[in-house]
């Protein structure tokens, strides 16, 4: 299979590169209404990236962030991307943008969800850019295989926004972005680094069920900016 999308030879171009398109998909936002909203990824494989972005010379202070999916953990746990984005994204030029939180005081994401959908209708959508990343098993937000809730979120014509999601590869409870919204960003970007991970890709282009391979909803529904390196 041919390599995908926009190929770099290391993390710190990659990301780079990332950053600079994503910041023009906020430019075009912001020209065309005012405002721009972005929806990034957690974990490892942003960081570089969001250090890079958050340098751009934006009007961040009508840029609206937040997460594509989160874990139900609270601050101060390593496993929070919230954390995350407040130490890596909201930094520098980025810092007077406004960060939507996906995660509450409420024990639970079923207990919380009713907060967090309030929340985020402060959002101004469709999405400008959403940056999606893709795990071993391929899912993609917490579109986990075997997630409890995984049908109603891959659901196009479904009408909820979050969805709370439980499954045997996620090591605690998440909230998510279904389909309908993440799939109808303007600009919709995936960000993975390394062989195995091109090979998921590579799978994912393959025949088979999308619930098999959740990254298939958003690659066979939309035209996935594609950026990676390895």
């Amino acid at each position: 299979m041919s390599a995908p999308g926009h190929h770099f030879t290391d993390s710190d171009s990659l990301a780079g590169g990332l950053a600079g398109a994503v910041a023009a998909a906020i430019s075009g936002g912001l020209a065309a209404r005012g405002v721009a909203s972005l929806a990034v990824s957690g974990g490892k494989t942003p960081l570089l990236f969001f250090d890079a972005l958050s340098r751009q010379q934006l009007d961040w202070e009508k840029v609206f962030i937040t997460l594509v999916d989160e874990r139900w953990v609270p601050s101060g746990d390593a496993r929070s991307n919230t954390d995350l984005v407040y130490g890596h994204l909201l930094q520098n030029a980025a810092s007077t943008a406004t960060f939507v939180p996906m995660v509450n005081d409420a024990a639970t994401p079923e207990a919380g969800l009713a907060s967090v959908t309030a929340s985020i209708s402060t959002l101004p959508l469709p999405f400008d850019a959403v940056i999606l990343g893709m795990g071993d098993d391929g899912h993609t937000a917490s579109w986990f295989p075997h997630g409890d809730h995984l049908a109603a979120a891959l659901e196009m014509s479904g009408k909820a926004p979050l969805l709370p999601m439980r499954a045997p590869g996620a090591p605690e409870p998440r909230i998510t972005f279904t389909a309908p919204v993440l799939l109808s960003a303007k600009n919709l970007f995936l960000h993975f680094e390394g062989a195995n991970k091109r090979a998921v890709y590579d799978k994912a282009m393959g025949e088979g069920k999308i619930v098999d391979m959740p990254i298939r909803a958003a690659l066979r529904r939309t035209d996935v900016q594609v950026y990676w390196c390895g």
